[in-house]
């Protein structure tokens, strides 16, 4: 075995025993040593001690050793320190500021900085972070894979260090680099790898603003330090990530939890509004529930736009503007297939399959969110279960009073009563008088006419391939040209109404339903399409047509201003004017058969005309006042 070489201090020791034994006198002087080497003594104490040289050598050798192990054991006190200060940061940026605040101290540099790896880029590596730094174009600077000292650093995975660097040609100097370092005054610099096993992360560095060697030690000391500094920074990181994704999974889990929240509160409402309708709740009921899980107003109308039912509260505007908006949102709600915003409204469309029955208007909530868009659309779902169930029922009860209707005008005498125990089982007192309109209309089919005569009427239905209706009024020629005005314009055609009574009983309302179908075809005949009358209104024409003639109603509907004018001032207006037919309008033989001379024949006539009108020589009118003469002189 080859024996060990003795320690400074057995050698000293060796030393003092040698020269004990060959020069007493030095004995007292290497003791003297041995104690101040033991407290700890400078250099400089211990030069102060007179002895021989070799034993001064051998002491000085001792306390250079004594001060590197010294130096040795505080910095990694301090690295070890460092190391757990690191461990306990969490945030990434605290981490970064931390290491290079560290690094400054460790090797007492003048500026510390750390670069990162840019993986997603063309590997370069980018100023992160610096400590001690005063110029911007440095702590902006990125460097290339290999240039400069960094750049190397992060393509090797090795530190490197020089004493100089503006002046080290080892380096791929860059204008950009070197005008950043030169910015900066920095001329020592020690780069030292972030490694994470084989994979470089950055560079760690300490710099100085004059010329400094770095020794082994402070390079490997530095390089431990990164090698720590990696794994805090990658553990910080991950910490970021986990909290970034605890983050999202958090708001993940919150939509998920609003979103079954509000599934499950659609589908309470839905369930609610389902149960409304198959109860039997109306338009109106189902409508108020609406509003009050919305919280708006509501407004359902059918496919024609007419308001069904309305529930809570909202704007209003005029009727016109309305309805162009409606008709817009509703054809775009109907296009998209969901609820449209219109201005501070919303809008969809009640559909069956490719049918639309109406539409649902949400008033009063402009910010209308997913969860309650979705219900409000549900709600339409359910309002076209509720018209769709309201249309059976109505078309139902169509065909009832339809029937009702054929069977009271096909065979009046075979069973009254019957008949009229019908019609009180469906709210119509067919004793009691109505008058009986038939409707004519073309582009329009007569299920759709029939619909919308229904609202106006006691009874309506379809007989002989027209509409009748049977409506409770003792002016039917006045109801007859309203209902051929609001029908035409409801239904964008011409209806023609023909109206007769009224009449009282089913054998009576047959006979009246007849004399209306006689007044429709004279209006279709005389060219009066879209137009509504009773035979009185027609002139002669109505008085040949009525079964019920009514002579002196006639004559006075037709001549009583002119008998009127007689009765008052004893003038004979009405035998100028029969004079006059009978002479073929001819005035000189007029004159001649009232014995008067022609100016008074002139003027009598001007007068008949201002009380008749200015159209009474025309030849319908003519017509009438002809035969008016005639039935008058048969009844006086």
């Amino acid at each position: 075995m080859v024996p060990r070489s003795p320690t400074p201090i057995a050698s000293l020791r060796w030393q003092h025993e040698l020269v004990t034994e060959t020069r007493p006198e030095y004995a007292t002087d290497a003791r003297r040593l041995l104690e101040l080497l033991s407290a700890g003594a400078s250099s400089d104490e211990l030069a102060r001690v007179p002895a021989d040289s070799g034993t001064m050598q051998l002491a000085m050798q001792i306390r250079r050793t004594l001060d590197a192990h010294s130096r040795r054991e505080a910095e990694l006190t301090a690295l070890f320190a460092t190391a757990s200060d690191l461990a306990r940061l969490r945030d990434l940026d605290a981490v970064l500021r931390s290491i290079v605040r560290r690094a400054r101290m460790l090797l007492g540099a003048d500026v510390s900085y750390l670069t990162l790896n840019d993986h997603s880029d063309d590997g370069s590596t980018y100023m992160r972070v610096t400590d001690g730094s005063a110029s911007a174009m440095f702590q902006q600077l990125r460097l290339g894979v290999g240039e400069g000292l960094g750049g190397l650093v992060a393509q090797t995975a090795r530190p490197y260090a020089t004493r100089d660097y503006p002046s080290d040609e080892r380096f791929d100097h860059t204008g950009a680099i070197d005008d950043a370092v030169n910015d900066e005054g920095l001329v020592a610099i020690l780069g030292v790898p972030l490694s994470l096993g084989e994979h470089v992360i950055g560079v760690l560095f300490a710099s100085e603003r004059r010329p400094r060697s770095f020794s082994p030690d402070e390079v490997a000391l530095l390089s431990s330090f990164a090698d720590h500094a990696a794994i805090a920074i990658d553990n910080a990181r991950l910490i970021e990530e986990s909290t970034a994704a605890l983050a999202e999974l958090g708001e993940a889990n919150k939509k998920i939890k609003a979103h079954h929240e509000s599934l499950a509160r659609a589908q309470d409402a839905h369930d609610r509004l389902t149960q409304l309708v198959l109860g039997g709740a109306d338009v109106p009921e189902v409508a108020a529930a609406v509003a009050s899980v919305l919280g708006g107003g509501i407004v359902v109308r059918d496919a024609e736009g007419a308001e069904l039912g309305r529930a809570g509260t909202g704007r209003t505007t005029s009727a016109s503007v309305a309805s162009r908006a409606l008709s817009r949102a509703l054809a775009a709600s109907r296009a998209a297939g969901k609820a449209i915003a219109d201005g501070d409204e919303w809008v969809c469309a009640v559909m069956a399959g490719p049918q639309l029955l109406g539409s649902i208007t949400l008033t009063g909530r402009p910010d209308l969110g997913d969860a309650d868009r979705r219900l409000f659309e549900r709600s339409s779902v359910v309002a076209a279960l509720l018209l769709l169930l309201r249309r059976s029922a109505a078309e139902a009860e169509d065909r009832v009073r339809g029937e009702l209707v054929a069977d009271l005008l096909t065979a009046p005498e075979r069973d009254p009563q019957t008949l009229l125990d019908r019609g009180r089982r469906l709210g119509v007192d067919l004793s009691a008088p109505h008058a009986v309109l038939t409707l004519h209309a073309e582009g329009v089919s007569r299920a759709r006419l029939t619909t919308v005569a229904a609202r106006r009427a006691a009874l309506a239905g379809v007989f002989a391939e027209q509409v009748v209706m049977l409506v409770d009024t003792d002016k039917p020629g006045e109801l007859a040209r309203r209902t051929a005005s609001e029908l035409s314009a409801a239904l964008g055609c011409r209806v023609t109404v023909g109206a007769a009574g009224p009449a009282s009983g089913p054998a009576e309302l047959a006979r009246a339903h007849a004399e209306s179908v006689r007044c429709v075809r004279a209006l279709l005949a005389l060219g009066r399409q879209g137009h509504g009358a009773a035979p009185e209104d027609l002139g002669f024409v109505g008085l040949v047509l009525g079964d019920r003639a009514d002579v002196e109603a006639f004559v006075r509907s037709t001549l009583g201003p002119v008998l009127d004018y007689d009765a008052a001032r004893g003038t004979e207006l009405l035998r100028t004017l029969r004079a006059y037919f009978a002479a073929g309008g001819n005035l000189t033989r007029a004159k001649d058969e009232l014995h008067v001379h022609v100016n008074t024949v002139a003027q009598r006539l001007e007068r008949i005309g201002s009380l008749l009108g200015a159209d009474w020589q025309q030849p319908d009118r003519a017509l009438e006042l002809q035969l008016a003469l005639r039935l008058h002189t048969l009844s006086t």
